[in-house]
């Protein structure tokens, strides 16, 4: 967007303002955000009773790069400063109006913690500032603005104290100082990926948290890269195309029992996942089968193997859990890291699926065993310890093993997947949004370029989803279902990307047809929670990825994303398979009767003898 620029001529003066002098002429702002807060004393970075609300900008003038910050109200009075409270777990939470507070009710407020609301849709109530003395640099409106040329940047601290809020402080090359930004956790990986477009950052040897700033601009990996139009040619999918698929029912005790051999193997294991894939397991099943999908059991091993490798396990778990058991006070205080372990777990624990009666009321024996777990994986991967979010991948797989040690492996093995997503810089998350971002793209460009015209490109707030696997969008029993079909690996790699598409796809007339712009589709996506259907996800997850797959011509983005090796072959097969199945179809005897289409392996193959419920309708 191109603006007229009035003449700035600001430096920095006695009084602590920060600017640069520009010209008169033209600029491109690209990068703008409301809701960015400033700390009224800088010295105090984590204190939430001093925070100036105000927009964030970055601009193009000439060959300078500016970032600019002022308060949101030009007659802004300091001393009035947003007030916020606290929760019993010490997590803040903004106050509500006592309108709002009544319009959200009690079942949302149960159901939805605050640390993972990322829209700031509230409204603040005030305060008379008690740190309004006439020695606070920013006690005033003129005191609190800054801005400042991105070549005169030297670095960049930013903390993640939680997954909600990122503080961010800019260090300028004459060690200018500066206060504290702080900002939503999507808006700050916003704001990072519009830095990189002009300048490359990378960690501090020293410290992970601080970004060194180096100039000239990095070749290109940021999402432009990814998301260029031109890379998928004139490729687009005919939605007519796609097929109606159906779920069966879930995988039953007969079943199981004689999928195995006399010495308790599986005999075909793509079949069992196969049948896992397309109805999940019933319950009373779980606690043995999922300890196969998590790779605690190999797939082929016998009973006894599998008693052998439980004592292994259970001894291994018990020396590690006495290491943490063993620290004393002294040791503790010495310890910084694990210190902020502890206190953290001891925090996320007391408001983890509380609702659940499995997790419900005070000394609940289930949340000592939540609790001493994640201390344990503290010991088991000390480097990354534990981050918030960790509890609630957690908490289903207890659930359902009921038993400390298993639950311990089985979530070791799901960390070992989801590990990128917890790692300080994120990379995981940040590829998986790229990837989301070309998925999305090719399936539908009208519904990508919209989003990008509201700032919305980069599909920041599918962040929830893919940080705990869609775990508090979904009901608790849903989300048991949704995770032993992800588990399958089937019908294809990266198949949470295809249910993002598939979530997308079914709210993309309420986002375009309401004209929705950034806060409006960030709120609304939000409060899709614990409002999505499971089977109808999964179903129009599955036709998605067929509908991918009988595509002849597809970029190679994609093929590596799903874990593609040969599309035509996969076309072939799948068109040859689909014949057959209806030709055989009254011959056939399934547990449903249900005339089959094959199942696409995870490897990218069509396997005519799977047992599958899909079949062709109008």
């Amino acid at each position: 967007m191109l603006e007229q620029n009035s003449q700035i001529t600001e430096h920095k003066d006695a009084e602590g303002k920060f600017s640069i002098a520009l010209p008169i002429g033209t600029f491109k702002t690209v990068f703008e955000q409301n809701d960015v807060f400033v700390q009224s004393c800088c010295g105090r970075i984590y204190n939430q009773d001093g925070l100036i609300p105000g927009t964030l900008r970055i601009f193009e003038k000439e060959a300078d790069v500016v970032v600019d910050w002022k308060p949101l109200d030009d007659n802004f009075d300091s001393t009035n400063i947003p007030c916020a409270g606290k929760d019993s777990s010490s997590v803040v939470e903004w106050s509500l109006t006592p309108k709002e507070r009544i319009s959200q009710g009690i079942e949302h407020q149960l159901s939805y913690e605050a640390e993972w609301d990322m829209v700031n849709t509230v409204s603040f109530k005030k305060k008379h500032c008690s740190n309004g003395d006439s020695s606070c640099p920013f006690s005033n409106q003129t005191k609190s603005s800054f801005q400042f040329c991105l070549a005169d940047l030297s670095l960049i601290k930013q903390d993640k104290e939680d997954i909600v809020w990122t503080c961010l402080v800019f260090c300028l090359k004459d060690d200018v100082p500066l206060p504290a930004v702080k900002c939503h956790h999507d808006v700050g990986m916003q704001l990072i990926e519009c830095l990189e477009r002009y300048v490359v950052l990378h960690e501090s040897e020293g410290d992970a948290k601080i970004l060194l700033v180096t100039l000239p601009k990095r070749s290109s990996q940021s999402f432009e890269h990814f998301l260029d139009e031109s890379a998928f040619g004139l490729i687009q999918i005919d939605v007519a195309q796609r097929l109606n698929v159906h779920r069966r029912e879930p995988l039953s005790p007969t079943e199981w029992l004689n999928s195995m051999d006399l010495e308790g193997r599986i005999l075909n294991v793509d079949r069992m996942k196969q049948i896992i894939f397309k109805g999940g397991v019933c319950h009373a099943l779980r606690k043995e089968v999922w300890k196969f999908l998590l790779k605690y059991f190999p797939w082929n091993s016998t009973k006894e193997e599998r008693i052998n490798i439980q004592k292994t396990k259970t001894d291994e778990y018990f020396r590690m859990k006495l290491q943490w058991k063993s620290v004393s006070a002294e040791q503790e205080d010495r310890n910084t890291r694990f210190k902020d372990y502890k206190s953290l777990i001891e925090k996320d624990v007391n408001r983890t699926d509380r609702t659940n009666t499995f997790y419900e009321g005070t000394d609940n024996p289930s949340l000592i065993l939540l609790h001493d777990i994640l201390m344990t994986y503290c010991m088991y991967d000390f480097d990354l310890g534990y981050v918030q979010g960790m509890s609630d991948l957690l908490s289903p797989v207890l659930y359902v093993m009921e038993n400390e040690v298993d639950a311990f492996w089985c979530f070791v093995s799901y960390m070992d997947e989801m590990h990128q997503n917890f790692e300080e810089q994120m990379q995981g998350l940040k590829m998986q949004l790229i990837q989301l971002s070309t998925l999305l793209r090719l399936l539908d460009s009208a519904f990508c370029s919209y989003l990008e015209s509201q700032d919305s490109g980069y599909l920041y707030f599918c962040f929830r989803w893919l940080l705990i696997r869609f775990k508090r969008e979904f009901s608790f029993n849903d989300i048991l279902r949704m995770w032993e079909v992800m588990w399958t690996g089937l019908p294809c790699k990266n198949f949470h990307l295809l249910i993002c598409c598939a979530i997308l796809e079914s709210e993309k007339p309420n986002i375009m047809d309401q004209n929705y712009g950034f806060n409006e589709i960030l709120k609304h996506i939000n409060e899709l929670s614990m409002k999505l259907d499971v089977d109808d996800v999964l179903c129009k997850a599955e036709a998605i990825c067929l509908q991918v797959m009988k595509c002849k011509e597809l970029p190679q983005e994609v093929h590596e994303i799903l874990g593609m090796k040969s599309c035509n072959n996969i076309t072939k097969n799948l068109e040859l398979s689909e014949k057959e199945s209806i030709d055989s179809r009254s011959s056939r005897n399934s547990v449903h009767q249900n005339a089959s289409v094959p199942l696409i392996s995870a490897n990218g193959r069509s396997d005519t003898a799977a047992f599958t419920t899909t079949r062709l309708t109008n």
